[in-house]
């Protein structure tokens, strides 16, 4: 008897990880030509581990975790790394006329009947992520790289390095194509290349935290490295001074933009890459991480006519992200917005943006400064850095126009003790300053493995301390998706704190941080600690994230 097979929406709803309102709302805005399944992973209602398990389960098709999977090299050979890469393919063994591949899409009939003539075996086939494959393509397709350099003579190298820096197909230069490649796949935000005495050590910043890729020797580092400040279009033959550059590659149909920075140490030039995907920019508020009062709160500041809002933050604590979220929030053909920004990380339609020149006397005291002239109604300074720019910054608060820049110090209220000891006055400040923002990147507990856990003792008495209640913790013990670390992406926890009349009458009595914090407290702000607190009640992260990168008062 023939079986009825259910449609995949159907068994979502039915295992309890999509409501019927989610299924049709997606179904009635997702494009035509979309699968369901792509279009329910762009909203982020399921996670791909769960749509690969309903998908075996529908299609009776095993899964396979790739993740440390005992790969037959010489299968790299028989499907071609172009096929591989375009129709997210990856070779798992042989058994007689049987090849099996692993496949994000194990329905694509079309690529299985291309992979059968090009291959002449028949094909069976499992289902993998997308991630999980790309990992694969990217690391073991090239493994014939590191194999040629790995073995080529030091003294041969040297000779040879001048024509292989520039040459597309020599080893080196597909070396770090695989390198950022690789870090992309892996949604790394940065690159660490480390000289050390007998080695190169090749970390990745993922969700934060440092992780070593691979260990290369001693002599592939004058080459890796020359290649890298060929393409950023620094000075090779300089090695004394840091120099900065910027290197625009296409990955997968994606522009990349990477930040290079070259630090001169005692084993040679360190290489930091910042990556920025200029196709993954956040440009809506409502998806950073604020939460409903807090994003109440700043959207009522970033709509006020005049006025300056600051993001406080140390680096890499997203602040760049809120301030383009609410850039791109303000722009309208109404308005003129005009940034100055040191470097230009995402370019927005629409809005006019400054490149820092410091070599021919554009800095940001400069840039604001012929801004002005410009008939701004919002201004965005990447910066405040001296006393020279945030007087400028005052003065066009002051003249009607909206101002929004970032500071680096550790939460709000030190931002405000930051600028005074810069040497503002302090009736100019509370004349001039509506809002300061603080904010913090936390890592994400991994949605495949987490597992509700009961709370400690220890963090029922943190709880208890801030005015809360916890019994039980959303914890991740460690998957192949998340690299067995139980996070995975992040999110930020914010705290917005708005000048009242009462803060500003403090201000302009010179009190202290801890009054001023008082004050704040009174007024119902929301802390870094608070906030934290709440995603970690919510289940989106964990204690130990929060206290990694909030102080308890």
């Amino acid at each position: 008897m023939a079986t009825t097979r259910k449609r995949l929406g159907d068994l979502l709803i039915e295992s309890g990880l999509l409501t019927d309102e989610q299924l049709m709302s997606t179904l009635k805005e997702k494009p035509r030509d979309q699968r369901l399944g792509d279009a329910l992973l762009q909203r982020g209602y399921i996670t791909e581990q769960q749509l690969i398990e309903v998908l075996e389960f529908q299609l009776g098709i095993p899964h396979v975790n790739l993740f440390r999977y005992p790969f037959d090299p010489k299968l790299f050979n028989i499907v071609p790394k172009g096929l591989a890469k375009q129709n997210l393919i990856v070779p798992l063994k042989k058994d007689g006329d049987k090849l099996f591949v692993a496949m994000a899409d194990p329905m694509d009939y079309n690529t299985i009947e291309d992979l059968r003539l090009s291959t002449g075996f028949h094909i069976e086939t499992a289902i993998a992520s997308k991630d999980d494959i790309t990992r694969t393509i990217t690391r073991y397709y090239d493994e014939e790289v590191f194999d040629d350099l790995l073995f080529e003579e030091p003294e041969r190298q040297a000779q040879q390095q001048q024509e292989e820096i520039v040459d597309m197909d020599s080893p080196v230069v597909r070396l770090v194509n695989q390198i950022i490649s690789s870090a992309v796949s892996m949604k790394a935000s940065d690159i660490h290349i480390d000289p050390q005495e007998h080695q190169v050590v090749i970390r990745f910043r993922i969700d934060g935290k440092l992780q070593t890729e691979r260990v290369l020797p001693k002599h592939m580092q004058s080459s890796l490295i020359a290649r890298i400040k060929i393409m950023g279009n620094l000075n090779i033959t300089e090695s004394r001074i840091p120099q900065d550059g910027r290197i625009k590659v296409t990955i997968d149909f994606r522009p990349i933009d990477l930040r290079l920075s070259s630090l001169p140490t005692v084993f040679g030039e360190k290489i930091v890459m910042r990556i920025l995907d200029l196709s993954s920019s956040l440009n809506d508020l409502a998806k950073l991480g604020f939460g409903h009062t807090n994003l109440q709160s700043f959207l009522r500041e970033i709509e006020k006519p005049n006025g300056i809002i600051l993001i406080s933050g140390p680096t890499g604590s997203g602040k760049s992200s809120t301030l383009y979220a609410a850039l791109n929030r303000l722009n309208g053909e109404d308005v003129n917005i005009i940034t100055i920004e040191d470097p230009v990380e995402y370019q927005l339609e629409g809005i006019n943006q400054i490149q820092v020149n410091t070599n021919v006397g554009l800095s940001f005291a400069a840039g604001l400064r012929s801004i002005l002239r410009q008939d701004p109604d919002i201004v965005m300074v990447g910066e405040i850095r001296d006393k020279e720019t945030v007087e400028i910054a005052i003065r066009a608060s002051l003249t009607g126009h909206l101002v929004l820049s970032t500071i680096h110090t550790n939460d709000s209220v030190a931002s405000i003790s930051r600028l005074l000891d810069m040497g503002v006055e302090p009736f100019l400040l509370t004349a001039s300053l509506n809002a300061v923002v603080a904010q913090r990147l936390i890592r994400r507990v991994c949605r495949d493995c987490g597992t509700r856990q009961q709370a400690t003792e220890r963090e029922k008495e943190i709880f208890a301390r801030h005015g809360m209640t916890i019994e039980e913790i959303n914890r991740g013990p460690g998957c192949p998706v998340c690299n067995l670390t139980g996070y995975k992406g992040r999110i930020a926890i914010h705290e917005v704190l708005i000048i009242t009349p009462e803060m500003r009458d403090a201000i302009n009595r010179n009190e202290s941080p801890s009054i001023l914090r008082t004050i704040a407290e009174k007024s119902n702000t929301i802390f870094l600690i608070d906030d934290g607190l709440e995603k970690v009640k919510q289940g989106i992260t964990t204690t130990e994230e929060v206290l990694r990168v909030a102080l308890m008062e």
